[in-house]
């Protein structure tokens, strides 16, 4: 089986980790965690970064900081993974939703405007599968409204917005260090600030809101949302590689490109003139001439030895919050294709040009073959 993707360490990568094993830094204290935070948030252009346990988390921390009273709404893509949605919904705010467009698959902007009310109080947007978003009108929106603007860049390690860093446009930026992102420190996420304070409250908050004079007095409510030092050493590493990352991420999806680009009926992500697109997953999108979903053709490459994975889907179909009440009646067309449509094949950084090719060829023969 060809997997989707897995994580490539290199040997200064272990090198870290045992360095940490020896010594005994293997907690949530140690030089790795800091110098990680320390050079991440440089490559991103942001002031501040503060490691935590996931990228869920960093997401639940980034709405608490909004400080949301009952009722305060949060507006962002409904095609996103559902942790964008929860972290909104947990901390007492409601989420309001937009559609994707078709074309580049991002949070449809020019919908952003309608969907400000009162109640409003920051944008979340999401940049999804390695390719921005239009940044431009939405922070025209946040600085006219007053509103908090949020990056999801969990998708997008190394992605560039007219030549400048995904995750530097944003009040509050979080990121995810899954094993199947670009980089990676198992589980793992970060958010970023170029606000002290905010970096400072974020610390508080992933560690219980422990006092630095006196540890064990309280004025707020935390969580155990720390990074360990060995996880953060085996990011360190790989955020001084992040280019040569980028680089073969987007090597993996032109052979792709070029093996498919003529294959009819299939739409491939594309990228836009002012964007760099680092192909965190390599996604493909079927038209209806296919059928209602694209299970029939995802099967047949797994009998193939093929893995593959469907597209998320939307905010607005997601049960738990329909019986919150949420998003009654709302039709988003584009998320609803893609979530039927859309699927994405191997691309990790381990995988070789001739399993590539294999599973171009794989893809050829399933799409004729129907």
């Amino acid at each position: 089986m060809i997997p989707v993707a897995e994580p490539r360490l290199a040997e200064e990568d272990l090198a870290r980790a045992l360095d940490c094993l020896k010594t005994g830094w293997i907690s949530s204290a140690g030089k790795y965690i800091e110098e990680f935070e320390r050079s991440w948030a440089a490559y991103c252009r942001m002031q501040h970064g503060v490691a935590v346990s996931n990228g869920t988390v960093a997401l639940d921390i980034a709405i608490r900081l909004l400080d949301l009273a009952p009722g305060d709404e949060v507006i962002l893509p409904s095609f996103t993974i559902i942790s964008c949605g929860q972290a909104i919904t947990m901390n007492g705010g409601v989420p309001v939703l937009v559609d994707s467009e078709p074309q580049y698959w991002q949070m449809d902007v020019s919908q952003l405007e309608s969907r400000i009310t009162p109640k409003t109080r920051a944008i979340m947007v999401v940049h999804i599968y390695g390719h921005p978003a239009d940044m431009d009108p939405i922070i025209h929106l946040c600085r006219r409204h007053n509103l908090t603007l949020i990056e999801d860049a969990a998708e997008v390690h190394g992605a560039l917005y007219k030549g400048r860093p995904c995750g530097s446009f944003a009040d509050i930026t979080t990121f995810s260090f899954y094993a199947n992102k670009l980089i990676t420190t198992g589980e793992g996420g970060m958010l970023l600030f170029r606000d002290e304070s905010l970096a400072q409250r974020a610390r508080s908050l992933r560690n219980l809101c422990f006092q630095p004079k006196r540890r064990f007095l309280h004025d707020e409510l935390g969580n155990n949302y720390r990074l360990t030092n060995l996880q953060a050493a085996l990011g360190v590493g790989q955020v001084s590689r992040i280019e040569e990352i980028v680089k073969r991420k987007r090597e993996i999806a032109h052979c792709y490109n070029e093996l498919l680009a003529d294959l009819p009926g299939v739409q491939l992500h594309n990228e836009a003139a002012w964007a760099r697109h680092v192909y965190w997953v390599y996604g493909i999108l079927l038209e209806p001439r296919f059928g209602e979903d694209c299970s029939a053709l995802t099967n047949e490459l797994s009998k193939r030895g093929i893995e593959t994975r469907p597209f998320f889907l939307g905010m607005h179909e997601q049960p738990v919050f329909q019986r919150m009440g949420l998003f009654q009646g709302e039709r988003y067309p584009v998320a609803h294709n893609m979530a039927r449509r859309g699927f994405y094949i191997p691309s990790g950084l381990t995988i070789s040009d001739e399993q590539i090719r294999s599973v171009a060829g794989g893809v050829r023969a399933v799409l004729e073959k129907l």
